[in-house]
């Protein structure tokens, strides 16, 4: 107790925004139970106009988890439709009162277990092995924030210098969106490298609302807005379907840079060029299209990791280059 006979704030605040969720609340809720985290910690639950039996289970366990020393905070709205998760996770966070807070979703969201063991499981390599350097140097790709939303700790003060998280609803990347402003903001990306987390995937998870050309138009903008100004001129590696798709999505003064494509497809190279029809310019932007041993570095590369047997990735690392001053992932 504090001075004056008031419970002190707990370490930590757990935040579980909660939207029809009662398949899964039961595990999530137990998950809070079982931590072996030996601070105090409180359970911010904030509930999106659930439907279903979702506040039935979470009154439950309120018990259960206040009788063993955690405090449950509850909120929500019993609107027709759901507010996102934005401002759920933005609600929840204003209702509690931890230093830290701890993002748990209610899809039950370090390193991660994925449930079922066999989805995305691209997707969950690439989480669980990047090097610490590759935190900040794939942060373009469009797997998204290379920390996984439902692991995130941060201070209570960082947040609210950060935050808070958009409140657009259905389709925004809210984690993106705050992850691209941490990094603007200096913030740094650590990982625990344990499996903590067991990360479910299901198919009416609201990340599946979240379009991909707005992915794809707020990734162009930041690799715009963080590497492309240090970089007098660059090559995209994949003179294919994706490599122009981001050549043309580039500014005109982005693009300027853009002093060739590269790639190991003969019939590509054998063309030469590639030309840019839909430019106003005239006359029409002409880019070469080399062998990759050809091509002078940096590179944004727009071929996907990990789905080529590996002759993709040993061919980069034949170019011995350093990821981040030569090249960029960007698929």
């Amino acid at each position: 107790m504090e001075a004056g006979g008031q419970p002190a704030a707990p370490h930590v605040s757990v935040i579980l925004p909660v939207h029809n969720a009662e398949a899964w609340l039961d595990e999530c809720l137990r998950s809070v139970l079982q931590q072996d985290f030996e601070g105090s910690m409180e359970l911010s639950v904030f509930n999106d106009a659930s439907k279903d039996k979702s506040m039935t289970i979470i009154e439950k366990w309120k018990v259960k988890l206040e009788d063993s020393g955690i405090l449950v905070v509850i909120g929500g709205h019993d609107s027709p439709s759901p507010r996102g998760v934005g401002y759920s996770k933005n609600q929840a966070i204003a209702q509690s009162s931890g230093s830290y807070l701890c993002f748990l979703d209610s899809i039950i969201g370090c390193q991660v277990r994925r449930e079922p063991p066999n989805s995305t499981e691209r997707y969950t390599r690439w989480i669980n092995q990047l090097a610490s350097d590759q935190l900040l140097t794939q942060v373009f790709t469009s797997h998204g924030p290379t920390v996984v939303m439902p692991t995130w700790f941060c201070s209570r003060e960082w947040f609210s210098h950060v935050g808070p998280f958009d409140e657009g609803g259905q389709g925004v990347p809210e984690d993106l969106l705050f992850f691209y402003s941490h990094l603007r903001k200096g913030g740094g990306v650590v990982r625990v490298d344990q499996s903590l987390l067991i990360y479910r995937y299901h198919p009416k998870a609201a990340t599946h609302s979240v379009l991909e050309t707005t992915i794809w138009t707020h990734r162009v903008r930041f690799l715009e807005e963080r590497a492309l100004p240090h970089w007098a001129a660059f090559t995209i590696w994949n003179a294919g379907r994706q490599g122009r798709r981001l050549y043309r999505s580039l500014t005109a003064e982005s693009r300027r840079k853009v002093v060739a494509f590269c790639d190991v497809d003969e019939n590509k190279i054998k063309k030469g060029f590639y030309s840019y029809e839909d430019s106003e310019e005239r006359p029409k932007p002409r880019v070469p299209i080399l062998h990759f041993r050809a091509a002078r570095p940096p590179f944004v590369i727009c071929v996907k990791l990990d789905l080529t047997g590996g002759a993709f990735e040993d061919n980069l690392r034949s170019l011995h280059l350093q990821e981040g001053r030569d090249f960029l992932h960007f698929s």
